[in-house]
């Protein structure tokens, strides 16, 4: 999963929950602005349910699953931390994931495909500040639809791949980063960062984009046969579930070296 953007109202961090409560993994890939640092520095935003997502991370990683931490470019600044490890967590600057039939895919955030970020970030500062009053104005049309019982649907997607240039992008991303991933050898790239969904042949290889978790609330998924699938997670299967508790272990770790993240985001 990526794009998660804790610290943010927009991040639907109840669904995210409800979504781990219910699917199990061997291992699990944070593919980047799982932490939104832009965000952060600007306003500090942080809700009981944020908290309750990385509790159950670091619960995964407590009891044996393989969690990976790759940072984008909204919490860019865990990247001076790749290569260590925080609480099970491997923060890593990207991954190989092997499928059951052998295939490598290389797993990468996906932002090294964006020349916005690489060589215009100013102008990605202004995209996500109308992104993010995009958002607010998403929140409140879809509060007025719940109120109609009508399902949720996102203005901003809406918008977003209506508009010419940004369906070109969308399009010239793939390919860059499917070029990328022929270079390095591997079968197949999956990353996130444009919050489209997507599993799909690209030039030939395989293109998997696990979406986000603001407006698609999607996770890429691989089946024990080895299917590479999207889920869309968009209402809460078991509400009034109780949020899960601090154990030992995760206090000790939460108070110790993942502090040192936060930390970091707030300079």
């Amino acid at each position: 999963m990526s794009d998660v953007h804790l610290g943010t109202p927009g991040c639907k961090a109840a669904y995210l929950l409800d979504f781990l409560r219910h699917y199990e993994s061997e291992f699990l890939y944070l593919v980047g602005d799982i932490l939104d640092g832009w965000a952060l520095r600007s306003r500090f935003y942080w809700h009981q349910s944020h908290n309750d997502v990385i509790q159950k991370v670091l619960r995964r990683a407590r009891k044996g699953t393989h969690v990976t931490y790759i940072p984008g470019n909204h919490d860019e600044m865990a990247r001076q931390f790749c290569g260590l490890h925080f609480g099970d967590v491997a923060i890593c600057e990207d991954a190989v994931h092997t499928l059951v039939d052998g295939r490598r895919l290389w797993v990468v955030h996906g932002d090294l495909a964006d020349g916005v970020i690489r060589h215009a970030k100013w102008l990605a500062h202004v995209g996500d500040t109308l992104y993010t009053w995009l958002l607010w104005l998403n929140r409140h049309l879809n509060w007025l639809r719940a109120k109609l019982g009508l399902r949720y649907w996102s203005l901003s997607q809406y918008l977003k791949y209506r508009v010419k240039n940004a369906v070109s992008f969308v399009s010239d991303f793939e390919h860059v980063l499917v070029r990328e991933a022929r270079r390095r050898g591997f079968d197949g790239v999956v990353c996130g960062h444009i919050h489209k969904a997507q599993v799909d042949t690209v030039d030939g290889l395989l293109y998997c984009n696990s979406g986000d978790w603001v407006e698609s609330l999607t996770a890429l998924v691989e089946t024990l046969e080895g299917q590479l699938q999207i889920v869309t997670w968009q209402e809460i299967r078991t509400p009034g579930a109780g949020a899960p508790g601090w154990q030992e272990a995760e206090i000790e770790s939460a108070q110790t070296q993942p502090q040192a993240v936060f930390d970091t985001f707030a300079q």
